[in-house]
């Protein structure tokens, strides 16, 4: 009786090759396809995107925080350390209130513009902080928002607010960074950290030598905070950046003046009759019938 060889596994069926070296380049690719198949399928044409700390916390919640720090069992050194940290949480809890306020306002007004798909959709990275924040005031506002995850060392769940079909997570920051930009129509930077400050200038680099095919819109938020972080003046003052490369964004300390700009900005640029710059190439999403 001939024996027969146990059929070989499909190629796009080998999970151990998906998962090796070899497959890296058709891991890529999935995190390119399957949030273009899906953002594609929800009818989402653009975004506007906030970056921000994930540390912060809305005002109850940083209160409550701050007064059960004296509830702990802790050496007065600790104590002092983590009621500083509590008192810190407490003064930045009005960005985490902002950036609500801002996205509902900006979800808003996005929701009654006519159009086959939704324009301006909030989209942070997916969790907790200024992006839960920034979902959160969508949702109330009864629109969509988007959020890009990432799988990270230490654990990092997505937060309640993401519209579940727009929950999305990478493994690729590279990849991740890619869904950020290419769909942004306006960008809103709260304070924050290393990350915020990588996604800002990452942002800033792409305008300022034109490898984004449109206007994007820069609002760094809170110039009490990013003036002592960065002093962009001394730049110019350096020569390291032209002058008119501080015109590439614009800082605001209140979400009416975030909110103006925004809804001034992507009128007049994308909502309106403005012509497209010589060259300038539209979107896949956007050209692409569902």
């Amino acid at each position: 009786m001939t024996d027969f060889l146990k059929s070989a596994p499909l190629a796009y069926e080998n999970e151990a090759f998906f998962r090796s070296p070899d497959g890296r380049i058709l891991r890529m690719l999935a995190e390119y396809q399957e949030p273009l198949a899906r953002f594609r399928r929800e009818q989402i044409q653009d975004t506007v995107v906030f970056f921000g700390s994930a540390r912060f916390q809305g005002r109850k919640i940083a209160a409550e925080t701050l007064a059960a720090v004296g509830e702990k069992n802790t050496s007065p050194e600790q104590l002092e350390q983590d009621l500083k940290r509590a008192q810190a949480n407490v003064d930045m809890a009005r960005y985490y209130e902002d950036a609500r306020k801002l996205a509902y306002m900006l979800t808003k007004w996005s929701i009654t513009i006519p159009a086959r798909r939704h324009r301006f959709v909030v989209t942070t990275g997916g969790g907790p902080g200024i992006m839960e924040a920034a979902n959160l005031g969508a949702h109330e506002a009864g629109g969509k928002s988007i959020g890009l995850n990432i799988q990270l060392p230490f654990e990092q769940h997505p937060n309640q607010f993401i519209t579940p079909s727009l929950n999305f997570q990478f493994h690729y920051f590279f990849m991740r960074k890619f869904w950020f930009a290419y769909l942004a129509k306006g960008l809103v930077i709260f304070p924050g950290g290393f990350g915020t400050m990588d996604e800002l200038f990452e942002i800033l680099t792409l305008a300022q030598t034109e490898k984004l095919a449109k206007k994007i819109l820069v609002i760094i938020y809170g110039s009490e905070y990013w003036n002592k972080i960065i002093n962009f003046q001394a730049f110019v003052d350096a020569g390291t950046v032209s002058p008119q490369d501080l015109d590439l964004f614009k800082i605001v300390d209140n979400p009416e003046e975030a909110f103006e700009f925004l809804r001034d900005g992507l009128t007049s640029y994308h909502l309106g009759d403005t012509p497209k710059k010589k060259g300038e190439v539209l979107p896949e999403i956007a050209r692409t019938r569902p």
